[in-house]
């Protein structure tokens, strides 16, 4: 089944649709054989979207999310629990299903389980801990590499008197994560084991302050990269400052060599990198090295090597304090926040006050005469880290983003995805590599891992890597921030496009627009850190590519906010470009392609062009699939392409069949009998070759017959039956004046048998016709043939003894010489 159908698919499909429709009629005699009509290429099911569960569910979920944003835990848990409450199991469990159905069960899924974390989180927030206890312990084992799930369980523990469960489930997760992934629980997870271990208070009742903890108790980015301490804008934790009117302590620094300020750990799966390291480490190390600026795409490792270099260049620094400028669950930081959390970092102990250049002026003091290195970690704009910048003037700031905000000015580092040599000395990333490019490091990670293996479907990829590290789409559409409408439908729309580099005139179709205006779209992206310029090269002058994990989440936009007609109209138009760009490198074109050999240029494209065929065939987009295939199987010819010609040539008959053009079967067909025979599937070829002729004679296409005959003819051949072959060959002369190819394949049939019989002086006559009909095509591939065979009969030596080249590259074992 999946992409090979049986043949009877059409008529089952149909006693299907039959079936349903008598159940229909029986729930409503009125109305339900109606609700079910014909619409091609299909059928349509009319029915009102509050008769559909997954309508009824996704409106319950979004208004429960809609009140859970507004403090409303009782009203959000009833409406999580009614959405909830419409699921009877796994989605399609008892339901066979194919690969369309198994991506949207996989994105109803995590909503479900959104909904589910979501309904848990209030009943929390509502005191109902005790009674979650079975239920979260039965999620966890569910979906044991979800963080947020163990994080209600061990408040729900925690809560009822339970610490040392709390702590176990703790322990049974981080061993899970370490076995499994090779990583530790996240930062969130890792405090509120903390708070657990300490005995706090505060996890003790569901207590909301300031609107920055969670129902479960726990600060989203209470962990090493959280503000530690700062809320509201404020400088000190919500409800720990002095009273209204007494004098706030003088918050203190530590002493001598007493700084507190610890690194989060360094990444154990991190690799190569050592260029850039190497050069950080000179530019940390060098004078004028004072603000240096990490930039790079969303998940391409900034983080990672930031985190390396400062812990590579301890005995360059006293102190490296790390600060993350947007912390997990809040949006980012302002120039308090960074201030108090750099102090915090630092080891400033006490109240800290609230305006910029008292907290500028203490940090100044506080970092006086040290070796100090800030790492300011994903910096949004300048104004964040301006007053950071103008308090320790002498001291080294290094910087990550995605892009460079106006008005820092430093030493720039820019972060590419690694090149392939770099890749394929990373673990278990050679696979990933071939594509020309490795993956982001946010997926390099997992490549590393016994996990890697459920990464390899695109269709599933971003959410098996959000269940990994739940959060990872947020950070990932945080590249989006900033950028406008149009570039937002741009890059969604690049979605569509095949992993690898894409061409300009790619850019313009997908775009509907001109070569120049798809340029300046482009650049504008590129400046966005959403697509990189791909350096020139021979077959690729001008080219750009967007980054594994963006490319997904684009598509993943593209399907969710483009209109499923307007998809397929872009698609379409990405097809004809395609198609024209092949066409016009065919054999009638310039002898080079954007500087390459045609072949070369081609071979380059290959895997691009399959993934357009296979988009446009699951698209239904009969005609423009054909056409591209079309262009293409010259060229697959020429490259012994087997397993690419086969597949595609399979998916354009299909297509054909569809659009009803009989000619193009058997032109398919024929060419699928050539392939089969030289791959030595003579059964097949027979088969194929039958189906060909059948098709040619009802669509009075006379060439595809006569090549059909042709094709029988080289089959009987090769079976010894000379009579039998040498009878197919006369009507296939006939149609030799109206076209080349056809006057060469039957003259190279008759040819052979020429051979076969030991008539020398024949055979010389028949491959000289097929030499003077490959010149008047202008293949060198078959001029060449017709010349290999002439100089064997003129020097009465075969090439490889024993054997015949029955066609261009394809031999034969005979017994004549």
């Amino acid at each position: 089944m999946g992409e090979n159908p049986p043949r009877t698919a059409t008529t089952t499909l149909q006693v299907y649709v039959s079936q349903l429709r008598k159940l229909l009629h029986e729930a409503d005699a009125e109305f339900g054989r109606d609700a079910l009509v014909t619409r091609p290429p299909g059928y349509e099911l009319r029915i009102d979207p509050a008769q559909l569960d997954l309508t009824v569910f996704e409106e319950l979920h979004g208004r429960g999310r809609e009140v859970m944003e507004q403090q409303g835990y009782r009203a959000a848990a009833d409406l999580q629990r009614q959405a909830l409450g419409l699921w009877r199991g796994p989605l399609l469990s008892d339901t066979p299903h194919g690969p369309l159905l198994d991506a949207t069960a996989v994105r109803l899924t995590e909503v479900r389980t959104a909904a589910l974390e979501q309904c848990i989180r209030a009943e929390l927030h509502l005191g109902r801990h005790r009674e979650l206890i079975g239920e979260l312990q039965s999620v966890v084992a569910e979906l044991p590499l979800r963080e947020e799930f163990h994080a209600h369980l061990m408040v729900a523990l925690y809560r009822s008197g339970r610490q040392a469960d709390a702590l176990q489930v703790f322990g049974r997760l981080r061993r899970g994560l370490v076995d499994e992934l090779a990583i530790e629980p996240g930062r969130s997870l890792q405090a509120l084991h903390q708070r657990i271990l300490v005995g706090d208070p505060a996890l003790l009742k569901p207590t909301v302050r300031a609107g920055h903890v969670t129902a479960s108790g726990h600060a989203p980015g209470a962990g090493p990269d959280s503000d530690a301490g700062h809320a509201s804008g404020s400088g000190h934790a919500s409800g720990s400052g002095p009273a209204p009117g007494s004098a706030a302590p003088r918050p203190h620094a530590p002493d001598g060599g007493s700084a507190v300020a610890q690194l989060p750990p360094s990444d154990e799966l991190f690799t190569g990198r050592e260029d850039e390291l190497a050069a950080l480490r000179d530019v940390l190390g060098a004078p004028d090295g004072r603000l240096v600026v990490v930039t790079g795409a969303a998940g391409v490792g900034k983080t990672a090597l930031a985190l390396t270099i400062a812990h590579r260049t301890g005995d360059l620094f006293d102190v490296p304090v790390f600060v993350r400028l947007r912390p997990e669950g809040r949006g980012p930081l302002d120039a308090v926040g960074v201030l108090a959390g750099v102090l915090r970092r630092y080891g400033v102990r006490g109240p800290l006050p609230e305006r910029v250049d008292e907290l500028r002026d203490l940090l100044a003091e506080s970092t006086d005469g040290r070796r100090v290195l800030l790492v300011l970690d994903d910096v949004a704009d300048a104004e964040q880290v301006r007053p950071v910048l103008s308090a320790v003037p002498d001291r080294t700031v290094l910087v990550t983003c995605r892009r460079v905000p106006e008005g820092l000015a430093g030493r720039v580092v820019r972060l590419d995805v690694p090149g392939v040599r770099e890749a394929r000395r990373r673990p278990g990333s050679r696979r990933m590599s071939r594509r020309g490019r490795s993956a982001p490091m946010s997926w390099s990670r997992a490549a590393g891992c016994r996990w890697r293996g459920r990464l390899r479907d695109e269709r599933t990829r971003l959410a098996e890597l959000e269940a990994a590290s739940p959060g990872f789409r947020a950070r990932l559409c945080d590249a989006l921030d900033g950028v406008g409408a149009a570039g937002l439908r741009a890059f969604r729309l690049f979605g569509l496009l095949p992993a690898g580099p894409f061409a300009p005139e790619a850019a313009a179709a997908v775009l509907d627009t001109d070569r120049a205006t798809a340029r300046a779209t482009t650049d504008s992206l590129v400046r966005a850190r959403l697509l990189c310029a791909e350096l020139p090269s021979a077959g690729r002058p001008e080219h750009h590519h967007m980054p594994e994990l963006l490319r997904l989440l684009a598509r993943e936009r593209l399907d969710a906010e483009e209109a499923p007609e307007a998809v397929r109209a872009v698609l379409a138009r990405l097809c004809g470009a395609f198609a024209r760009a092949v066409e016009e490198a065919g054999p009638s074109g310039p002898a080079t392609v954007e500087g390459a050999h045609p072949l070369e240029w081609f071979r380059l494209r290959l895997p691009a062009l399959m993934a357009v065929v296979r988009q446009t065939h699951a698209a239904r987009l009969w005609a423009e699939c054909l056409r591209l295939v079309d262009g293409m199987t010259g060229f697959l010819e020429v490259l012994g392409a087997c397993e690419e010609r086969d597949a595609c040539q399979g998916l354009a008959l299909e297509a054909a069949q569809h659009l009803g053009d009989l000619a193009a079967q058997a032109r398919l067909l024929r060419s699928l009998g050539d392939l089969a025979w030289q791959r030595r599937r003579l059964d097949t070829a027979g088969e194929l070759y039958e189906r060909a002729l059948m098709a040619a004679d009802v669509a009075g296409a006379e060439i595809e017959r006569c090549r059909a005959l042709t094709g029988l003819a080289g089959l009987r051949l090769d079976a010894g039956a000379t009579d039998a072959a040498a009878a197919l060959v006369p009507p296939a002369l006939d149609c030799a004046e109206q076209d080349a190819r056809t006057g060469f394949e039957a003259h190279r049939v008759l040819g052979l048998l020429a051979v076969e019989s030991g008539e020398r002086d024949s055979a010389q006559g028949h491959f000289t016709t097929c030499l003077t009909y490959a010149a008047s095509l202008a293949d060198a591939r078959l001029e060449s043939y017709a010349r290999r065979r002439l100089d064997e009969l003129d020097s009465d030596q075969p090439r490889r003894p024993g054997w015949s080249e029955v066609q261009p590259g394809v031999w034969r074992l005979c017994t004549a010489a």
